[in-house]
């Protein structure tokens, strides 16, 4: 009954992530690398064409942040209609200490699931 009730709340989730992508314009999101150990806090009008970027970048040149220290996992996001409103969170974000951004991931994605593949 709780393997049941696990895969009805993660099928649920991804429906949620699905309907996020598809109403919003801008994110405000959290990247990390494969041990979980940098965090990257940015915004986008395409989550996953900047995935895209943060990838490649991490691969070649590995010109910014987010290439250098491979932050190309999706760990948490945010929609927004607005992008000044986008930008400002993400301002915010960003100026926390990291424990307070991991209490913002955990109320969301609490085991830190890599979230790109449940990007439209």
């Amino acid at each position: 009954m709780r393997n049941l009730l696990y895969l009805l709340l993660s099928l649920i989730q991804e429906y949620l992530l699905e309907c996020d992508v598809m109403l919003y314009n801008f994110f405000v999101y959290i990247t990390t690398n494969k041990k979980k150990t940098t965090l990257y806090v940015g915004v986008t009008n395409s989550i996953k064409s900047r995935l895209t970027q943060h990838y490649f970048d991490s691969q070649n040149e590995k010109l910014t942040f987010a290439g250098k220290y491979n932050c190309h996992y999706l760990i948490y996001y945010e929609g927004y209609e607005q992008i000044k409103i986008a930008i400002d969170r993400e301002k915010e974000i960003k100026k926390w200490r990291r424990e307070k951004k991991e209490r913002l991931m955990n109320s969301i994605n609490p085991n830190w699931d890599f979230l790109n593949n449940e990007i439209v």
